[in-house]
């Protein structure tokens, strides 16, 4: 083969990779697309523990990655669905859990001056240990239902590829079981099952080192947070959760930062206290990085990976949005 020849081959497949990067689009779904829904629940025998999960399958039947979705404080398996439409969409098991003794549960049968006393003493050390062992309960039942030929989910789940995500009381679970180490107890909830991880209003340890805290974290983090990203329960501030990002090692970690997006802003309802009106452009910005990390981490996916890594992000973001990576 001539050296012209093999000049045009390489300024082909350079032209053809160019085209496949500029073709990318985490934003692009199958129009009408409604996700086959099970909701089930998963029993820990270990701890005489039931935890409701509202699992969303993709249109492939073939084994696909697996992504969780830990609530808030005081929410439910059935929130944010906009998020776990959209993933599904994108060909992603999302699996939303519900944690017994934090959520919705907390405050629905409450009298309403008294329902901010119960989320407060429902945001406790005991509830945090639960959720963090909620985790790999579910990711157990997840393999054996993976396995049960009779079961909705048989052969659907590729469990070598799974993302950990969550908001707020979720956000801190996400953390817990992604690589955050606690006082002289270092990762002792991190489940190594775990690939990827995306935490929505991120939190940093009450007391300690932020830096000791996170100096293990092995695996690829996102951040979102806003400019107005506050809450009365759990003290952090929006100082307080843009402490994540600088103290994570370097490699594969990303942060958003919404301007004038509040704590409900990662949700699909206004929260009480709220003080601006909603941004329909930062939900656009959540799927669209969220899709992109996931595609990047979980597939493999390098057209994703140029895309989250290049001038991708800005496409979606407006001007005063913060972003960025290290």
């Amino acid at each position: 083969m001539s050296r012209r020849i093999v000049l045009l081959s390489a300024l082909g497949l350079a032209y053809a990779t160019a085209g496949r990067a500029a073709d990318y689009d985490p934003l692009r779904v199958p129009e009408g697309f409604a996700p086959e829904q099970h909701d089930l629940v998963v029993r820990d025998q270990d701890r005489d523990r039931e935890i409701p999960a509202l699992v969303y399958l993709p249109k492939e039947t073939q084994p696909a990655p697996v992504v969780l979705f830990s609530h808030g404080l005081g929410g439910a398996r059935t929130g944010c669905k906009y998020l776990a439409t959209h993933w599904t969409a994108r060909g992603y098991v999302a699996v939303f859990l519900q944690h017994p003794g934090s959520d919705d549960s907390v405050w629905k049968d409450v009298p309403l001056l008294q329902r901010m006393l119960a989320m407060r003493r429902a945001a406790s050390g005991a509830n945090f240990k639960l959720r963090a062992e909620d985790v790999p309960a579910v990711l157990d039942q997840l393999k054996d239902w993976h396995a049960d030929s009779k079961h909705p989910l048989a052969g659907r789940l590729d469990l070598s590829r799974v993302g950990m995500s969550g908001h707020s009381f979720g956000a801190v679970t996400t953390q817990a079981t992604s690589g955050q180490s606690y006082a002289f107890v270092k990762n002792r909830y991190t489940d190594g099952r775990i690939k990827a991880a995306i935490a929505l209003s991120p939190s940093v340890p009450p007391r300690g080192d932020p830096g000791k805290a996170f100096e293990r974290v092995r695996v690829p983090w996102m951040l979102m947070t806003g400019t107005r990203d506050t809450s009365p329960i759990g003290q952090q501030t929006v100082e307080s959760r843009q402490q994540v990002f600088p103290n994570l090692p370097a490699g594969d970690k990303y942060e958003l930062v919404l301007h004038d997006a509040e704590h409900s802003a990662f949700t699909e309802r206004a929260l009480p206290g709220d003080q601006v009106a909603r941004n329909p452009n930062h939900h656009r910005a959540v799927l669209a990085l969220s899709t992109a990390f996931w595609d990047t981490y979980l597939r493999g996916d390098e057209d994703a990976k140029k895309w989250l890594q290049g001038a991708g992000p800005k496409s979606v973001l407006e001007e005063k949005d913060g972003w960025r990576t290290k």
